[in-house]
């Protein structure tokens, strides 16, 4: 808990967008977080980088610097826009020399409870994931080593490194500690969802039912509908990478034979075939494109993909294979949700209530002056 309440002294001040000056790092000490964040749980937090106001402010800086990509053309926020919760609108992200990824940019939002931060599953902690797009050859090309000699060479990186790690010498570790520092201050707890969870909100009837919906599992037997969405967005998060659960899916966007690797880069295992991480679905009207490639471009076709284009493979996760609001009687097996028009609807009037327009302007997460 001691850990947990020294990172969020220096969230809470970050996350206030009415101080247009930060209070200074000794003011934090006793800073603890309010009811509002405490319905996201608690969170697994590194002892060898505790967040500090001076090295959110480096780690801030060093996430909108060109200078960490080979062509000095590709910052980090390049792929992941602040307006846009932090994605950047396409299919595929584009790297140094004009370079497409194979997939999008995922949104960065509430990382610090997120077990899982790339799409494939590599990376478990947001210090091991900041270097992995600098040495990738199609998003920023440069390894760090490089990008600490080139800081190292500029007047005013010296001493910023020395007021958040007590030395003036820059080194790989420190550039991704302080990325990760200021990451881990990029949280959203205030959309219209948040204020119905504290009571500051009522929702429209359509956003209720909505609501209703996404976290409940159908059972036709039982007579209960749902959309089964909460079976792998998780709770208040609406994250499947939540700390205790791995959250990585096949949900069924192609078959067998079109199936990409996923989590089977990471494990090699032929269980693992077509598993991607589930993303939180916070700020989700605001990041479209959909899915790792993007193929889907509006909410409305993603309802559509759950509800009658699920695709049969060997990997495809029961979670949703046991999952339908009618009794299924199709020879060939295939996966239908069964949702009516109307609920479609409303599971989309939720999702447009998890938008935050406080996180996409917060004057702390923009780049520094």
């Amino acid at each position: 808990m001691r850990k947990y309440l020294i990172l969020f002294g220096a969230i809470f001040i970050f996350a206030c967008t009415e101080k247009e000056n930060p209070t200074p790092k000794e003011e934090l000490t006793g800073k603890y977080p309010t009811e509002e964040l405490l319905y996201f749980g608690d969170a697994d937090l590194p002892t060898d980088n505790i967040t500090t106001y001076e090295g959110v402010e480096l780690g801030r800086k060093l996430f909108y610097d060109k200078r960490l990509s080979s062509d000095k053309t590709i910052s980090c926020a390049s792929c992941h826009r602040q307006e846009l919760a932090f994605t950047d609108g396409r299919a595929k992200s584009i790297g140094v020399n004009g370079a497409e990824m194979p997939v999008s940019a995922m949104s960065l939002v509430n990382l610090t409870w997120n077990s899982r931060l790339t799409w494939d599953g590599k990376s478990q902690t947001l210090e091991k994931q900041a270097i992995l797009p600098m040495k990738n050859h199609l998003e920023m090309n440069q390894e760090a080593e490089i990008t600490a000699q080139i800081l190292s060479e500029t007047e005013e990186y010296p001493p910023l490194f020395e007021k958040a790690f007590g030395s003036r010498e820059i080194t790989p570790t420190q550039i991704t500690k302080a990325l990760a520092q200021f990451q881990r201050t990029l949280i959203s707890n205030n959309s219209n969802y948040d204020k119905y969870l504290r009571g500051e909100y009522q929702p429209t009837e359509s956003e209720l039912r909505g609501i209703e919906l996404f976290f409940t599992h159908p059972d036709a037997e039982q007579g209960i509908r749902g959309g089964n969405c909460g079976d792998c967005h998780l709770g208040s998060l609406t994250s499947g990478s939540t700390i205790g659960f791995e959250g990585l899916h096949n949900n069924g966007l192609d078959n067998d034979e079109n199936l990409k690797d996923g989590l089977f880069a990471v494990t090699q295992s032929r269980f693992d075939k077509g598993k991607f991480r589930t993303p939180s679905l916070r700020n989700i009207a605001l990041t479209a494109p959909y899915m790792h490639d993007g193929r889907f471009r509006t909410l409305e076709e993603v309802i559509e993909h759950y509800d009658n284009g699920v695709k049969k493979s060997q990997t495809l996760s029961s979670l949703i294979t046991a999952a339908s609001n009618d009794f299924i009687t199709d020879p060939n097996g295939e996966v239908y949700l069964a949702l009516t028009e109307q609920e479609k609807k409303d599971i989309i009037a939720f999702l447009n209530m998890l938008t935050d327009d406080e996180f996409i302007t917060n004057p702390a997460f923009s780049r520094p002056k």
